[in-house]
Order: C-alpha cells, then sequence, then structure tokens
C-alpha cells in the first residue's frame, strides 16, 4: 500500500468513526451546519400537521437515514470487507508503535 492510499484510507477512517460516533443515541460531539434545504411543501404541511417540534425530528431523521446510507457505501468503496479494514487497522496500530 502506497503512501497516497494509506492517507486515504485513513481520512475515510476517521469520517466513518465520527459519522458512527454521531448516529449513537447520546449524539453529543456535532456540529451544527445550516442552511440544510428541505423541500418547502414537506416542511410547511409538516409543521402545519404535527408542529415545529415534530418538523425538526423529521427533517433530523431524515438526514440521519441519509448518513447512514452514504456511510455505507463510503465503507463499501474504500474498504469493501470487514477482513480489509481490519487488515488496515493492524497496520494503522503498527505505524503507531513504529
Amino acid at each position: 500500500m502506497d503512501k497516497e492510499e494509506f492517507e486515504r484510507k485513513y481520512v475515510n477512517l476517521k469520517i466513518l468513526k465520527s459519522i458512527q460516533d454521531y448516529l449513537k443515541p447520546d449524539k453529543e460531539t456535532s456540529t451544527a451546519v445550516y442552511p440544510i434545504r428541505v423541500p418547502d411543501e414537506l416542511l410547511y404541511q409538516i409543521l402545519k400537521l404535527q408542529g415545529a417540534e415534530n418538523a425538526d425530528k423529521l427533517i433530523h431523521h431524515i438526514f440521519e437515514l441519509g448518513l447512514s446510507m452514504w456511510s455505507e457505501r463510503r465503507y463499501s468503496e474504500v474498504f469493501g470487507s470487514e477482513k480489509e479494514l481490519e487488515g488496515f487497522i493492524e497496520l494503522l496500530k503498527k505505524k503507531n508503535k513504529e
């Protein structure tokens, strides 16, 4: 594995780990980034029918679903399998010991 591939995998591993941490129930480590684009009619109807708190929960739920799907695709593209991920983690441990 060359240095460029190692760096690419390492950055992606950090991203996937942060997503995994974000999706845990306690979610204490996150950053709010605005604006999030939402279809006007969806937002209007949810606000009208269920109120602002439920609209916020729905948008957050949609975001979490998209984030989960994106991270699964990213994992497949970068590592491909659990065995390859474990091999990379072992390589990372060896480099950290040096």
